[in-house]
């Protein structure tokens, strides 16, 4: 290479591998909500959209027919000769990879657009020919089919030619829809269909061969290293371009102007300024640094920052160049990075040594954002960082704090957790320490430090307990870094879920309102207490599961939340899953022994609940007609279809054959354990049995008793019977506490026993609001106090 009269010799292959850059899963994405956004538009306003058109095509159409006949034969000419325009680009660039993908590109737009219902269409025209130019480029122009071609090879070409002919080039097919307004020959949503489906087509087809490289502007790159000083004469490719910068180690005969180079291409950044905004999204303000939309910017900072690190005298290189050059291409030139990785020289470094490093770059208040091993060197005995990339001048706490927790992450994984904690607290002091360890979570630690160590959550667990020992602290309790906790996005998708079941419910209020003018309230009252007593049994029952190791009465209140939770998620999981948590955190219970003693409740509460449904059923005799509640023999057939492909594919598929073997099995055996256990301890048995059947009688009778509120009409049996049935449903229904099926089931169950409309509608609402609602609306502030007191 000859720059300025001089020879540089380049060693190394500067071609870049094709990559899949973030833009162009961008621009897939664009592309395809804008084509489903032109198919909606057309499909549902397709008169108005005429009506317009033809309005615009009025005011604009200002051509004599002889002077639309000329614009139609240029501009048809030109959109004729575009896609051979583009194929000789291809051919001038030497872009003989391409020219599969510009056929496929061609081929995949125009075929959806020619199939009709049962063949492949030919062209046809869409306007009268007796008054326009009948002219082969005008026919071209019509169909949409080559506007989608057009638009899909250009999509597939614009990456791999100069970006002035892309431009022109988009500009003269998009001039289409102004034509087609001042001619008013065609109409331009037809057009705009076949724009968008080739859109989506090339977005598709450059995802699938991937993005070529730009050519690398080495001359600037030589002429910028000049004006620092450094005359350049041999250039060695040391990393090619792909998704990090492309490196070059240049010489130039001066030992002080040795340096290494790095260069960025124009369309680098959007992945990391996606990511970027990601974090800024989720994470709190002290916990991110200012947006750095452009690739320019990032790198200045990295150079600037560089810069600050080395006037601390903690830096393992220097900043020499920083220069924005041809083509969108960024220049970043520092001297090579002294010293040795810690993570090859911890054997011979002090973590002592570490932690006095970070404590200096501490004093300047800038944090360093990426401890990781590789970012540490250690030249001649000291302590030196690199990277800079997420450094921050002027850095929070937060991001004091989180430097911290890396450095704490990364030494324990290199050194041990004793030392380290324990140079951490020589340095920084205790105070200081442990309220940075309430960091050490999962979501605080970044990803990259994490995929830097082995195991990292038994580095961070160790970390943990090595702290509290180390401080005598009793409890680290984990500091919230995101805008939201997990405990409130939680809740937050709880009242949404609450909001979205509750709101069939609403639109009955008022009818239920005016019959509750005419309900006898002590029945009401008595089915509220009915009702609150089915907690008491249900917390029996789940108490006497977990070995009675928990508070009783704690149990009790916890079950009123399960309401909320349970009602609030289809099929009442969200109930399971907080009874599990809270005998974990509340009661201090394995997650294994928790599970079980969920599942051995939920175990005996099932086989209770059939076997009274079968007694009741027995008892009631031929005077209950059940049939009402049989599904039809095409939805057995179907159930029993589907439950067979379940287990046909469970049984053929390895995977979940290996998961059937592996996961579900020991559970299974550790219940069927636990209830041989529960067999043979008859008191305990007899608990579970009792808080079982009074959670489903109890039901049943605050059914009975709003019946009775509205004047009866339904024994106890019956109230029984379509109680359990309706629970069922409850389970099985997709909507969040069964709203909408239970209410269904019951209605329906009390008008097959002969219960009138009148009564049983307002009974079933009233059953609802007694059993789902009040412990529903109550929960929801005994849920946030089992979280504020971190039982949950």
């Amino acid at each position: 290479m000859r720059v300025d009269g001089r020879e540089i010799s380049v060693s190394g292959s500067l071609l870049q591998p094709v990559t899949r850059r973030t833009n162009d899963i961008l621009r897939l994405i664009l592309s395809a909500v804008f084509l489903a956004t032109v198919i909606t538009s057309s499909v549902i306003t397709r008169p108005r959209w005429i009506a317009l058109e033809k309005s615009v095509s009025e005011i604009v159409g200002v051509l004599t027919p002889t002077q639309s006949d000329v614009v139609y034969l240029v501009y048809g000419l030109a959109i004729l000769a575009l896609p051979f325009m583009i194929l000789i680009g291809l051919i001038v660039a030497r872009q003989w990879k391409l020219l599969g993908a510009y056929a496929a590109a061609a081929m995949l737009a125009a075929l959806p657009l020619s199939i009709s219902s049962n063949r492949i269409a030919a062209p046809r025209w869409h306007f009268d020919l007796s008054d326009r130019l009948s002219t082969l480029p005008a026919q071209f122009l019509d169909d949409p089919r080559w506007i989608a071609m057009l638009a899909a090879v250009l999509t597939v070409s614009g990456p791999w030619l100069p970006a002035r002919w892309r431009h022109w080039w988009w500009a003269l097919l998009l001039a289409f829809v102004p034509i087609h307004l001042v001619i008013s020959a065609v109409v331009p949503a037809r057009s705009l269909v076949g724009l968008a489906v080739g859109w989506f087509v090339g977005a598709l087809v450059v995802l699938a061969v991937g993005t070529p490289a730009l050519e690398v502007p080495l001359e600037e790159a030589v002429r910028a290293m000049a004006k620092r000083g450094c005359v350049v004469s041999r250039l060695t490719v040391v990393r090619p371009a792909g998704p990090g910068a492309l490196v070059l180690s240049s010489d130039s005969g001066d030992p002080d102007c040795t340096a290494d180079i790095e260069l960025y291409g124009p369309h680098q950044r959007s992945g990391g300024a996606l990511r970027e905004l990601w974090r800024k999204l989720r994470l709190r303000d002290t916990e991110t640094a200012p947006l750095q939309a452009s690739m320019s910017r990032a790198v200045e900072h990295r150079a600037l920052m560089a810069i600050a690190i080395g006037d601390a005298g903690v830096a393992n290189t220097s900043t020499i160049a920083f220069a924005a050059l041809d083509r969108g291409w960024t220049l970043y030139a520092h001297k090579p990075v002294r010293g040795i990785p810690l993570d090859e020289c911890a054997d011979t470094t002090p973590v002592a040594k570490v932690w006095e490093a970070l404590h200096t770059l501490h004093g300047y208040q800038i944090s360093h954002g990426d401890l990781r091993g590789n970012e540490i060197t250690v030249d001649d005995g000291e302590v030196l960082f690199g990277g800079f990339g997420s450094a921050e001048y002027g850095a929070t706490d937060a991001q004091l704090r989180s430097d911290i927790v890396q450095l704490l992450v990364t030494t324990s994984a290199l050194y041990d957790a004793k030392s380290t904690v324990g140079a951490a607290i020589d340095v920084f002091g205790k105070d200081i320490v442990l309220r940075a360890s309430r960091r050490l979570t999962k979501s605080a630690v970044p990803k990259r430090i994490r995929k830097s160590v082995t195991d990292p959550s038994g580095v961070i667990s160790r970390l943990r307990a090595e702290v509290k020992h180390q401080t005598g602290a009793d409890q680290i309790k984990t500091e919230p870094i995101t805008r939201f906790t997990r405990s409130q996005v939680i809740q937050l998708v709880l009242l949404g879920a609450l909001v979205y079941v509750a709101y069939p419910f609403i639109s009955t209020v008022p009818t239920f309102f005016s019959e509750l003018r005419h309900a006898n309230w002590w029945w009401a009252l008595l089915g509220l207490v009915i009702s609150a007593s089915t907690y008491v049994g249900a917390a029996a029952a789940l108490w006497a599961s977990a070995d009675e190791t928990v508070s009783f009465w704690r149990l009790s209140v916890a079950q009123v939340a399960n309401t909320f939770a349970a009602t609030t998620t289809p099929a009442g999981v969200g109930g399971l899953a907080l009874s599990t948590r809270y005998l974990q955190k509340g009661g201090g219970l394995s997650p294994m022994r928790a599970t079980t003693a969920v599942a051995l409740q939920q175990s005996v509460q099932v086989i209770m609940h059939l076997g009274l449904l079968i007694l009741f059923s027995t008892v009631a005799g031929a005077s209950m007609n059940l049939s009402h509640f049989v599904p039809d023999a095409t939805v057995l057939y179907l159930i029993a279809g589907v439950t067979l492909g379940i287990v046909g594919t469970f049984l053929f598929v390895p995977t979940l054959r290996r998961w059937l073997a592996t996961d579900l099995r020991p559970k299974v055996k550790e219940l069927s354990r636990d209830l041989i256990e529960v067999a043979r301890e008859p008191k305990r048995l007899g608990l579970i049995v009792l808080g079982c059947t009074g959670t489903t009688l109890g039901a049943a009778l605050a059914l009975w008793a709003s019946v009775e509120a509205f004047g009866g009409g339904a024994t106890f049996v019956t109230c029984t019977v379509v109680t359990m049935v309706g629970g069922t449903l409850a389970s099985a229904a997709p909507t969040p506490g069964g709203v909408g099926a239970v209410e269904a089931a019951l209605i329906g169950g009390l008008a097959a026993f002969g219960v009138p409309a009148a009564v049983g509608v307002p009974s079933v609402l009233l059953y609802r609001v007694l059993t789902c609602w009040i412990p529903v609306f109550v929960g929801w502030p005994v849920m946030r106090w089992l979280t504020e007191n971190e039982m949950v």
